[in-house]
């Protein structure tokens, strides 16, 4: 049975992970559409800057977000003006900083998926009269809907096993910003070797039933 600092932990993570999906998917589908479909000035650009914090070391991705989300950071310093609002060392922390680093992960499923779309059936959707937002909602989206799928799975997997920028801008709060990597850490770090075992399993459990599901989605587009 998992204590209470382990069910606290394995909850925020998957709390954390779902909203953090649900912050992602809809430009990292924009996005994916884009590189997968269009040729325009600056499309290499735009792909370097979303695929960046794949390569980054996390916590250099942790760093950047901390001066920009912190009160004296450009976008934490206007949140606090107007709303009060502190972000550095909250659950809203831990979301944004796994946001970031499943992003790429995310991106790269849907332009896969996205990409492996006969052209021909889309341009013969344009030649009817579709316009290409019609196309991508009647053509694009359901043919390449369990790439797509897989892609979000692989992302939210990859949130609930991101450990340094979390670390760098939510820090290790038990309770409030402890995610079961961080958890697996801390107890680890205290001694609590039974605990570090048991999240360390659970994660294990966790990381190959997303790849296992995401791996099967992708043989049957």
């Amino acid at each position: 049975m998992l204590t209470a600092a382990e069910v606290s932990a394995l909850v925020l993570s998957i709390k954390a992970a779902s909203l953090s999906l649900l912050l992602i998917l809809p430009p990292g589908l924009l996005i994916g559409w884009l590189l997968a479909k269009f040729s325009f000035p600056g499309k290499s650009l735009l792909n370097t800057v979303v695929m960046l914090p794949m390569v980054l070391p996390p916590v250099v991705s942790g760093f950047f977000l901390l001066i920009l989300l912190s009160k004296r950071g450009p976008i934490g310093g206007l949140l606090f003006r107007l709303f009060g609002l502190e972000i550095v060392f909250s659950w809203l922390a831990v979301v944004l900083a796994i946001s970031v680093l499943s992003f790429p992960l995310l991106v790269r499923g849907i332009v896969t998926a996205m990409e492996g779309v006969n052209p021909q059936l889309e341009k013969a959707a344009r030649t009817l009269g579709a316009s290409p937002l019609k196309v991508f909602f009647t053509v694009t989206l359901p043919l390449s809907y369990r790439g797509i799928i897989g892609g979000a799975i692989m992302g939210f997997s990859r949130s609930l096993g991101e450990f340094g920028a979390t670390m760098m801008v939510a820090g290790n709060i038990p309770g409030k910003t402890q995610t079961l990597p961080l958890a697996i850490y801390n107890f680890v770090q205290i001694g609590q070797d039974l605990s570090a075992y048991r999240l360390v399993l659970l994660s294990t459990l966790i990381a190959f039933a997303t790849l296992w599901i995401a791996e099967r989605l992708y043989l049957k587009r």
